[in-house]
């Protein structure tokens, strides 16, 4: 069996088994109808759920921290990205995933600070407490991008879930990080897509159709998002960690990008599915000390950024 039969196979399981949503459950089989009547009639509806990612109300802790962090507001063209800072130093930022929350990730505040550097998150458009209800992974890329203008340079990354696909790009367009860490990262983003769309009734002409919409909406083809596409060419140290018992993006996708980026490692847990390995507190601490044996704190910035431009050019 290939990577790739080993993939569609397991996410085709994994979301299948994960189960449905009580609206989602109800929709699908007009979904389906329709997918089958009308194909260019369901593709416009395929792409608003595809650019609607969910909200789920934050929980205390995540609230807790965030009282702690000192808030402030980037502009990125039309939208406002809201942001939080902790600590002082060079500055480690923190991406969440679809339908998250930068708070997600705060259990990485604490000894980041702790190692002297200065972290950072946010809520990407359509997620958290942004007044959008639409999101893209360029959207993603562009509040990154934005975020490192103004609070930057950007010396690390941490990203979870699509949030990595996200850094990934940011990276390769010339984020100028020494060090990035991909927690539980999907290999293939057309497939993913391509199969929860699928798990919701949408027919496949319905979403090729919806994914050409999406493409002539964002601009971009969706293959420029694709990591593997430029892994090759990366030269940022980077740690792979993912969940043998990951329900939405198997392990092996992991495994997959670590082998085509240049240097990776990869860390394999067991047992935190998703969500949780982002709160383990060994899976905190081998990220911490991967990113500070690799961020100085006493390296200036400029001459970092100056030396990781070097190595890519």
């Amino acid at each position: 069996m290939t990577d790739l039969e080993f993939v569609t196979m397991q996410n085709s399981t994994s979301v299948r088994s994960a189960g449905l949503p009580l609206p989602a459950r109800l929709a699908r089989p007009a979904f389906a109808a329709l997918s089958a009547l009308a194909p260019s009639l369901a593709a416009p509806i395929a792409e608003r759920v595809f650019l609607t990612p969910p909200r789920h109300r934050a929980p205390q802790h995540e609230s807790a921290a965030l009282a702690a962090a000192r808030r402030t507001i980037v502009r990125d063209g039309d939208s406002a990205v809201t942001t939080w800072t902790w600590g002082h130093g060079p500055v480690v930022l923190l991406v969440h995933g679809w339908g998250g929350r930068g708070a997600q990730l705060a259990s990485f505040v604490g000894p980041l600070v702790a190692h002297g550097y200065s972290v950072v998150t946010f809520d990407a458009p359509g997620h958290g407490v942004s007044p959008e209800r639409r999101s893209s992974i360029v959207a993603f890329v562009s509040a990154i991008q934005a975020v490192a203008r103004t609070l930057g340079p950007v010396r690390g990354v941490v990203a979870h879930s699509i949030g990595t696909v996200a850094a990934g790009r940011a990276l390769y367009d010339g984020l100028g990080a020494d060090a990035a860490v991909f927690i539980a990262p999907p290999a293939d983003l057309v497939l993913q897509a391509h199969t929860i769309l699928e798990t919701l009734g949408f027919g496949r002409r319905a979403r090729e159709l919806m994914q050409e919409r999406v493409e002539r909406r964002l601009g971009v083809p969706w293959s420029a998002l694709d990591v593997r596409g430029y892994a090759a060419e990366m030269r940022t140290a980077l740690l792979v960690v993912h969940d043998r018992d990951d329900a939405e993006i198997p392990w092996q996708d992991g495994a997959i990008l670590a082998r085509g980026w240049p240097g990776a490692v990869l860390t394999t847990t067991g047992g935190l599915g998703h969500r949780r390995i982002l709160r383990d507190p060994c899976v905190v601490r081998g990220v911490t000390a991967f990113v500070a044996e690799r961020v100085l704190p006493d390296a200036p910035a400029r001459d970092r950024q100056e030396a990781t431009a070097s190595a890519v050019a």
